[in-house]
Order: structure tokens, then C-alpha cells, then sequence
């Protein structure tokens, strides 16, 4: 079965004297390498081994089903970053030959491939320039500049480079992020984006005013309606937060129900608080003085009749 092999450690096929197991498979078949009665060493196959295809290094000529002698050795000649070490199994008529890598990798290659200049590595090769095919040493994406590229890869194989910012911190993106723009700082623009909209919103209490004014609908909950969630013997529970506290608006068996109650909290609570704000704060930005003697009073209070609503304003 492919993949699977018994020790062939010190048996014979043909000149072939079996000397170790290697981690390599072709074909789903395990590999092993092997000296030939001529003193060379080769790799084969469990497949090829046992059914008598490779009995030899190739050093032992051999005539074609066409006529013709077998190719020319390639021992010892390199074709691009590959350097030919000896002679693999046939396959389907065609000659393969074991071959390394400049960059250390071992790979079986055709005669074919080798001559025609279609293998000149074992991928890593081509698989760099694909990723360095334009140079980005230099260039500039927002306040990045690419330095150099490093040997690390993402998940999506992109590679990932050097840049400065330019607020002076040195980090590492990925090219595609670059040339997407995706990243565009070392994460200071972000955050000064973040201070400046956190600048700008009027917070009160911990409580947002543009937040209130500007709310969604939310489908974080189990209802899809912001504070009106399913519960699990049917019907919705309402619930309302404000100042950092949440209030329970009780149960009800229909959604337009629960809905219609969380709007009438909403329009009691978080209407009321943005529309006394408004109003204090006119107030305020005309006259300071009164500003310290009358601070905004709104606070929300539970009694058995529902929620009220105590305000300064």
C-alpha cells in the first residue's frame, strides 16, 4: 500500500544494495537510498524497487522501447540553483535525477524540466520572486517606508517588511498590508485618530450625548433590538442602561411589545437626559458663574410604578 514499506535495509535489487530509509516519499511510496555494485549511490522508491524498475544506478546502459540509449548522465551539472548528485527512478518512460538546492532543499527533477530551464529550484526560488517581484525597499505608504524584507511569511504567504514610521518606531508588515494600505503607521496614526474622537464627544457623567443622539438598532442581543432579549419559555425581557447602571423594564409576550416599552424608556431616559443637557449647557456657555452654582442634575429612579426622572433642568 503507498506510504506504507517493510525494512529494505540490506536487500538486493539487481545491483542495488538497499542502505538506509529516507524521510522523502514519490509517488506515496517511501524512498530509499541505495549503492549501486558501481559504488555510486542513488534514491529509489519501495514501488520501483520491488517491481525490478530501478535495478541500477544508470550507470548500466539500457535501450528504449524507441531504440535509442538511455539520456546522457547530468551527475554533477547544474541547471540554475540546482546541482544534479545522481540518478532517480523512471518514471513513465521519462529519466528523473536527484538534485539540491542552493538553498539546502533536495527535489527529483526530469530531464525534461532540467534541459527545457523549467526546474532551475526546488520553489524557493520562485516562490521569493513572486513575493519580491516589485522592490518596495523605499517607497513610502503613508507614514511608513519600507526598508528591507525579512525571511518571515504571513499565513497568506505574504512577506513581511522593515519599515520606519515616522514617528520613529520600527515594525514589520506584511506586503500585501502595504500595498493595500491597510497599514499606513506602526498603529500611532490609529491612536491618535481614536484620541482625537474621544476629544471631541461631550461626555457627562460617563454618559455619551452623541452616542444617545446618533443610537442604532444592535443585533448583539437575542431579539435584534437594542436591550429586548428572548428569553427561554418565550416572550422578551426589557432592560435600559444609563450612567454605568441597567434597569429592568419587565417582561412581555410579544416583540412589539417589548420594543414599544424599551422606546418609551429610551425617550424618558436617554431623550430626556440629551434634551436637559442641551438646555443646561446653552445656560452654561452664556453665564459661568451660574454654571458652578447650578451643575446638571439628572438621575433615574426605580419605584414601584416604574422609572422617574429627577432633573435640575
Amino acid at each position: 500500500m503507498a506510504g506504507k514499506s517493510k525494512n529494505l535495509v540490506g536487500q538486493r535489487f539487481g545491483h542495488l544494495t538497499v542502505l538506509e530509509k529516507t524521510p522523502e516519499r514519490f509517488c506515496g511510496y517511501v524512498v530509499w537510498r541505495c549503492r549501486c555494485d558501481c559504488g555510486q549511490e542513488t534514491l529509489a522508491n519501495t514501488k520501483y524497487l520491488q517491481r525490478g524498475t530501478t535495478t541500477d544506478c544508470g550507470c548500466i546502459s539500457k535501450n528504449s522501447s524507441r531504440g535509442r540509449n538511455t539520456a546522457a548522465d547530468l551527475t554533477g551539472q547544474q541547471f540554475g540553483h540546482l546541482t544534479v548528485q545522481s540518478r532517480a527512478e523512471s518514471r513513465r518512460g521519462h529519466m528523473y535525477w536527484n538534485c539540491r538546492c542552493d538553498c539546502g532543499n533536495t527535489k527529483i527533477v526530469s530531464s525534461h524540466s532540467l534541459k527545457s530551464g523549467k526546474a532551475t529550484s526546488c520553489g524557493c526560488e520562485n516562490l521569493w520572486m513572486h513575493h519580491m517581484k516589485d522592490d518596495l525597499a523605499g517607497q513610502r505608504f503613508g507614514r511608513l517606508v519600507a526598508l528591507a524584507p525579512t525571511k518571515e511569511k504571513s499565513k497568506k504567504s505574504s512577506v513581511y517588511w522593515h519599515c520606519r514610521c515616522d514617528c520613529g518606531r520600527e515594525v514589520e508588515v506584511t506586503r500585501d498590508a502595504l500595498l493595500s494600505g491597510t497599514q499606513k503607521s506602526c498603529g500611532c496614526l490609529r491612536r491618535e485618530v481614536q484620541d482625537g474622537i474621544r476629544d471631541r464627544l461631550t461626555r457627562v457623567d460617563g454618559t455619551c450625548i452623541e452616542w444617545l443622539e446618533k443610537r442604532k438598532y444592535r443585533s448583539d442581543n437575542t431579539s435584534g433590538f437594542r436591550g429586548v432579549n428572548r428569553t427561554a419559555r418565550g416572550g422578551y425581557r426589557v432592560n435600559i442602561g444609563f450612567k454605568g447602571r441597567r434597569f429592568y423594564l419587565g417582561r412581555y409576550k410579544t416583540f412589539d411589545e417589548a420594543v414599544q416599552a424599551r422606546l418609551e424608556a429610551e425617550e424618558l431616559i436617554h431623550g430626556g437626559f440629551v434634551k436637559s443637557y442641551r438646555q443646561w449647557n446653552e445656560k452654561a456657555q452664556a453665564d459661568a458663574a451660574w454654571a458652578e452654582q447650578n451643575p446638571l442634575v439628572f438621575e433615574v429612579v426605580k419605584e414601584k410604578d416604574g422609572l422617574h426622572v429627577v432633573s435640575s433642568v
